[in-house]
């Protein structure tokens, strides 16, 4: 098998903060099957779990990176402070970030949540795209679990994390000792300011010119506490006071079809 050029990072979660195991692992499966359907082979995929989480089968280019870190104390919000919830959020998920991307070798990785979906080509665009310094999904899909419909998020990179693809290079991790926990929660375990700060040095990710990922949304386990796809885009307040946006988003949707599910999900 030729070297990997884009590793995948799947960040799990501390055993003790899903509520149901089982489900999680499901979910991860499904996620498995969609990146195994790449229609290029030059990938690997790094799952970051702890020790003693029973993880599904892994298939040939998947293997496991195993640490140690504590359980999220505010995996749930339960009232806490807003800001230091998603703090806390993002020092988990970058801690767990952070010992994949030291894990891989490859050009190019990208951080994907454990219950998301991704297109079939991304690494043979990739492979055709060698001098970039990356690239954010400026569009991508959003999907109620079970449903029969997408939405087409017109700004995806800022709704979901599996959104990016970067060289690893300007990551700047080392390959050993600590890393400023600040820049750990920045750029590692947010989504929201990786493209800024990669801009101002110098360094810009281009936009994706297709759709790149599926977030998944709705179901019992989401970290997002996500609600269905009608509360999400067309029941909100500011939405129905606006008969346009609601207009606007009926054009967004898409029917689930077998192409698109080939697509994304790794059906045949």
């Amino acid at each position: 098998m030729e070297e990997a050029l884009l590793t995948f990072v799947i960040p799990v979660r501390h055993q003790e903060n899903a509520k149901d195991w089982g489900l999680l692992k499901r979910r991860l499966s499904e996620t498995i099957t969609s990146i195994s359907g790449q229609s290029s082979d030059l990938w690997r995929c790094i799952i970051v779990a702890n020790e003693g989480a029973d993880l599904p089968p892994l298939p040939s280019n998947f293997s496991a990176a195993r640490v140690t870190l504590p359980p999220n104390p505010m995996h749930e919000r339960a009232g806490a402070d807003l800001h230091a919830f998603y703090e806390s959020v993002r020092l988990d998920k970058g801690s767990r970030v952070l010992a994949g991307v030291r894990a891989s070798k490859s050009k190019y990785v990208m951080v994907v949540d454990d219950d998301d979906f991704i297109d079939r080509n991304l690494v043979k665009f990739v492979s055709d795209n060698q001098d970039k310094n990356g690239w954010f999904f400026k569009s991508g899909f959003v999907w109620e679990d079970g449903g029969k419909h997408v939405y087409r998020h017109p700004r995806f990179n800022h709704f979901c994390g599996t959104s990016h693809i970067v060289k690893r290079s300007l990551l700047n991790v080392p390959e050993q000792g600590d890393v400023d926990i600040e820049y750990v929660k920045r750029m590692l375990g947010s989504h929201m300011t990786i493209e800024r700060e990669l801009a101002e040095n110098g360094t810009p990710l281009e936009p994706l010119p297709f759709e790149g990922a599926v977030y998944r949304i709705g179901h019992a386990g989401a970290h997002s506490r996500s609600q269905t796809l009608a509360k999400t885009f067309f029941l909100r307040r500011s939405t129905l006071l606006r008969p346009w946006r609601v207009i606007g988003a009926l054009t967004r949707i898409r029917r689930l079809d077998r192409p698109m599910a080939r697509r994304f999900f790794g059906v045949q």
